[in-house]
């Protein structure tokens, strides 16, 4: 078969990392403006909003891009 528990400890290892990105996330969307950015489309007219996070997407992936390649460099 293979070793299962290579896979397991994988799973769980993202499963954390994932959550401590949720919690990250949660933390600087209190402290920051993350989510209100200038450039981040935001139209309200009567009863339809329609919200499009451009440059806040743009700085996430950044920062996920920088992080991640620190991380996994060799």
């Amino acid at each position: 078969m293979g070793d299962w528990s290579f896979l397991g400890r994988m799973l769980l290892g993202m499963g954390l990392l994932l959550a401590f990105m949720g919690l990250l996330l949660l933390g600087l969307g209190k402290l920051l403006a993350i989510g209100r950015l200038p450039g981040d489309i935001y139209i309200q007219k009567g009863n339809f909003t329609f919200y499009l996070p451009l440059v806040t997407s743009l700085v996430l992936s950044l920062i996920l891009t920088i992080v991640l390649n620190l991380l996994f460099r060799r």
